[in-house]
């Protein structure tokens, strides 16, 4: 997407900046909003700022691998998977994720792998105390804490994705963009980027907001063999810098300095076995072993390919209460930013690193 370098608005023209505390706003309403429905989730951004220090490698722990693959403990006979589409994703309801023991975790992390995507109606979740939800999202993996965003305030393991009553940002955004897609892998420049990972609907609009995902095994599975061979041994230098100034634009700041890492174009999931493609445009710059112009060239294709596919994708169309939980690894994603008239975005993310991606 193109960018004209203007600060992304949190909210209303006058009060734009990242704040200390929640807003009045949120917590007791407007005359033309009513108050946020879980301030406990309102997001504050700590002056001075936390530093954080550079992530260390660590061992993950893959709980897919150790997973019944009948789910008996995760889907019991009173709940309901429903397929969202014939190659990605499935609403499951009857499932109260909090309750899940061990046995059902693994289970979840299993079926998370295999469909990609998982829209669970757990009306419960959200309704936990935030260190519960803190606890039940460490199993999976070390929690990111993000480097730039706003958090609960006590809980930095929780990025926050608000958009407060009265905001602007769909009209500031189109002012200058023709549509709001921005394909991305979550957090790619990183050592050991995101795996099972955790979105949960706090207040959203009734329409509007939905989330778009791509299965990038069944993209790669599309590809001739003679592509596939030619991808293999190729590398790609993911960076947080965009990031990182994007963030100081728009009035922000730097918890934990920026770094770049090169992982493989194709990876494969250490419990499914697929193979998928591992780029994506927010975080991907190059191709290592290629020249500029080839190395544009080839991810141009990728993510046109990935893009176009709409036989690989499924929309997730949000309802409060609802928990998402993807596999980052076999997964591209884009938020819609297709409703302008400012009503509350409101969704919180849990984001366990996994393993270092490899071929």
């Amino acid at each position: 997407m193109s960018n004209t370098g203007a600060p992304l608005s949190l909210g209303p023209p006058v009060n734009r900046k990242p704040m200390t505390e929640v807003p009045e706003s949120e917590l007791n309403g407007t005359e033309d909003f009513p108050p946020a429905q879980f301030p406990n989730y309102l997001p504050i951004w700590e002056i001075p700022p936390n530093k954080h220090a550079p992530l260390e490698p660590f061992d993950h722990v893959e709980h897919g691998k150790d997973a019944d693959p009948t789910f008996p403990d995760l889907l019991p006979q009173d709940s309901k998977l429903t397929h969202l589409t014939a190659s990605i994703g499935a609403e499951i309801s009857g499932v109260q994720l909090s309750q899940l023991n061990d046995k059902a975790k693994d289970q979840l992390a299993l079926l998370a792998a295999q469909k990609k995507v998982l829209v669970f109606h757990d009306q419960d979740f959200a309704k936990i105390p935030i260190s519960e939800a803190v606890d039940f999202a460490g199993y999976f993996g070390r929690l990111m804490h993000h480097p730039h965003s706003g958090y609960p305030a006590g809980h930095p393991e929780i990025h926050i994705v608000h958009r407060r009553a009265g905001n602007t940002i769909s009209q500031d955004h189109f002012r200058s963009h023709t549509h709001s897609l921005a394909w991305h892998c979550d957090n790619t420049y990183e050592r050991q980027p995101p795996g099972t990972t955790f979105l949960y609907a706090l207040e959203v609009p009734e329409e509007g907001g939905d989330t778009i995902f791509v299965n990038t095994a069944a993209a790669y599975r599309r590809l001739s063999p003679a592509f596939q061979q030619r991808l293999h041994g190729l590398t790609a230098l993911h960076t947080a810098h965009d990031q990182t100034a994007k963030a100081l634009n728009s009035g922000g700041y730097v918890r934990r300095e920026p770094i770049t890492s090169i992982h493989p174009v194709v990876r494969t999931h250490p419990v499914t076995g697929e193979k998928c493609l591992f780029v994506n445009p927010q975080f991907t710059r190059y191709i290592v072993e290629l020249k500029k112009e080839e190395s544009d060239y080839l991810l141009k294709y990728l993510y046109d390919h990935l893009a176009y596919s709409q036989d690989m994708q499924c929309r997730v169309r949000w309802k409060a209460g609802d928990v998402v939980v993807w596999d980052n690894r076999l997964t591209n994603h884009s938020a819609l930013m297709d409703w302008e008239d400012g009503r509350r975005r409101h969704i919180a993310r849990i984001t366990p690193e996994a393993e270092k991606p490899f071929e």
